[in-house]
């Protein structure tokens, strides 16, 4: 059974702005500068990676304690699914699809947050990389809900070059979405199978093959 599999922000929930609203919190609780740019350049990697990435230097943890409690405390309540995202996933489950989502957010906060936005119950198996698997580009996040899900990764969606990655590497065919955090002029560099603005054609693509 081949399984549609998704990544979670920037693809299937338009929470980008929450993301960088916790970054930019915590660096104003540690009397750090704050660059949006070079943050959304970061958004899909492990946060530890990212906060040592911004900040050279410095012990990552309480600086990734700190996020996790902010978004939390705040999570959903900006965060709204993209425009047709519903129907899109409502179309392939009703063809008989198993769709996933392959996060590096925190299962349990992924979950949280997909029944927040109303899409939890569209999908076969929910699965980020808090269980000792390696994040994205790595495939191990994406061949782990594909399996949880059923079967294998057929297809992979994602809004970032670590999703085009992480989908090329587990063996499936790559849509990428223009509307996330990912730049189209890189996502276009790595000739994912589509490169759209919208989730619209994606059924029909799925199904043809």
């Amino acid at each position: 059974m081949r399984v549609v599999v998704f990544d979670l922000d920037g693809t299937l929930v338009d929470s980008i702005g929450e993301i960088l609203a916790s970054f930019a919190a915590t660096a104003r609780a540690f009397g750090l500068s704050y660059d949006e740019a070079a943050v959304r350049a970061l958004i899909g990697r492990p946060l530890a990676e990212t906060f040592r990435r911004l900040y050279p230097g410095l012990d990552p943890e309480p600086l990734v304690a700190f996020y996790r409690e902010h978004h939390l405390a705040h999570l959903g309540e900006r965060a709204r699914p993209y425009p047709g995202v519903r129907q899109a996933l409502l179309s392939l489950k009703e063809a008989g699809f198993p769709l996933a989502v392959a996060t590096t957010k925190r299962t349990a906060t992924a979950r949280r947050l997909l029944l927040r936005v109303g899409l939890l119950d569209l999908f076969a198996h929910v699965q980020g990389t808090d269980e000792g698997l390696a994040p994205k580009p790595a495939p191990d996040v994406v061949l782990s809900a594909a399996r949880a899900a059923g079967g294998r990764p057929g297809w992979m969606v994602g809004d970032t070059a670590l999703d085009v990655l992480a989908g090329r590497a587990a063996g499936a065919r790559v849509y990428a979405v223009t509307w996330g955090a990912g730049r189209p002029e890189a996502l276009a560099a790595l000739r994912p199978d589509r490169l759209e603005p919208t989730l619209d054609p994606l059924p029909g693509w799925v199904q043809s093959g």
